[in-house]
């Protein structure tokens, strides 16, 4: 078949109605009872303040149990966490978004997104295709147009007093990277916002609405492949439209989904990164002041800022029936893998609930454990070292302009949405 038939309209419906229907579960809404037997992630507490509720959990039942979106496990000590994202055995990656839509066992062991939601082997070999656009190197080439971006960004803030450092700095970097590598058009940027939400803040949608609002993300990605195909260029798109696995060329539907995977995760993660490190120091003018001074500091107290606040939260599902370190998991049950919660495991980090920008040993999991373990951290890491030296540079003095308007995101991913900072 011809690179470009694999993504016809005529092809791409077929390949669709070729999928075995998942399952659907009861939404369920409403403040939680009982965090040890009703836990949500989508709740606005847990958004504006999840640390006490997992620090509460470690010490009452470190697995809590939900019967929301059909029924899922929270450990919340480290060693639980990396338990579970080592045994690929018992643990599928087929959904790694907690929602009331299971998509059905037969997607395994590629999944919706892969490599992110690909199970072994077959997750090494799809892994291995993105590494090259991924080693240091390559995200190296990327650093001098993501600092003079950044630098456009603050430029623009010129005669203001206040600014959303989430809205009008931190969300723009990493959309403007992803388009740029994806070879997207930079000015989709609300687009992909809306995608981030719908992905990640929608989980709790109904079921048919939720698969709806993924499709709109679907045929947007489906009309920039076509583009490509009809224009091919030097970007990650055209690469993964010719790229072949096992001989073959990949499907339709592992080429969007990698690209959908690029461009959730590397825009959400890293912008929430940014966001809450920026948040840290309005707040902390003590640390604010000492990495203005010694900006050498910057790459150790990066890490603890990722150590302290990483966004991201995993799902995984219960491959079968088992009694699992004291309860009773079901297969198809889901299992959020806190790394916040894991990274403030006392038992795993001294002060664990203290951000020490000077936190000499720090093996934090931020871009998670196991296989699954982020294959875009060096951009990621780039992306918030850039952002905050243009900031700190430019901005060497700021702080939060109404505490109370900062506003979180809920669901797995967690960053500021609105953080509204007083400059100069």
């Amino acid at each position: 078949m011809a690179a470009d038939g694999r993504f016809d309209e005529e092809y791409v419906r077929a390949e669709r109605a070729d999928r075995p229907l998942g399952t659907r579960s009861e939404v369920v809404t409403g403040p939680v009872s009982d965090w040890a037997t009703d836990f949500s992630h989508l709740e606005p507490e847990w958004a504006a303040d999840p640390y006490p509720i997992q620090d509460e959990l470690r010490r009452r039942c470190p697995v809590a149990r939900t019967e929301r979106f059909g029924g899922g496990w929270l450990p919340t000590r480290y060693e639980d966490v990396a338990a579970i994202a080592y045994d690929t055995d018992r643990f599928t990656s087929r959904s790694v978004v907690m929602s009331n839509f299971r998509p059905p066992r037969e997607v395994a062991p590629v999944g919706v997104t892969p490599p992110i939601s690909s199970d072994p082997p077959f997750h090494r070999d799809a892994r291995k295709l993105l590494l090259p656009a991924f080693k240091k190197s390559a995200v190296q080439k990327l650093e001098a147009g993501t600092r003079a971006f950044c630098h456009a960004l603050v430029d623009s803030f010129e005669g203001r007093d206040v600014v959303d450092a989430a809205h009008d700095y931190a969300q723009h970097i990493p959309m403007r990277v992803i388009a740029d590598m994806l070879g997207f058009p930079p000015e989709d940027g609300p687009r992909f916002r809306e995608f981030v939400e719908n992905t990640l803040e929608g989980v709790n949608l109904p079921p048919d609405e939720r698969i709806a609002r993924m499709d709109r993300l679907f045929a947007y990605l489906l009309e920039q492949i076509r583009d490509h195909v009809a224009n091919p260029r030097d970007d990650l798109t055209t690469y993964l439209i010719d790229a072949e696995l096992y001989g073959r060329k990949l499907e339709p539907s592992h080429v969007s989904g990698t690209m959908a995977l690029l461009l959730i995760a590397g825009v959400d993660t890293t912008w929430s990164a940014i966001g809450a490190s920026l948040w840290h120091l309005a707040k902390c003018p003590a640390d604010r002041e000492r990495l203005v001074a010694d900006p050498s500091l910057l790459p150790t107290a990066m890490e603890e800022f990722l150590r302290a606040y990483a966004p991201v939260t995993m799902a995984r599902m219960v491959k079968e029936d088992m009694h699992w370190r004291g309860v009773d998991m079901k297969a198809d049950d889901w299992v959020l893998l806190s790394f916040p919660a894991a990274n403030r495991d006392p038992a795993q980090f001294d002060r664990a609930d203290e951000v020490a920008i000077d936190r000499e040993v720090n093996r934090h999991a931020a871009f998670g454990l196991g296989v699954h373990r982020c294959v875009g951290s060096h951009l990621a890491r780039m992306e918030l070292r850039v952002a905050l030296e243009v900031w700190l540079e430019r901005i060497p003095v700021f702080a939060l302009d109404d505490p109370s308007a900062v506003t979180w995101a809920a669901g797995q991913v967690r960053g500021p949405r609105a953080l509204p900072v007083r400059i100069g």
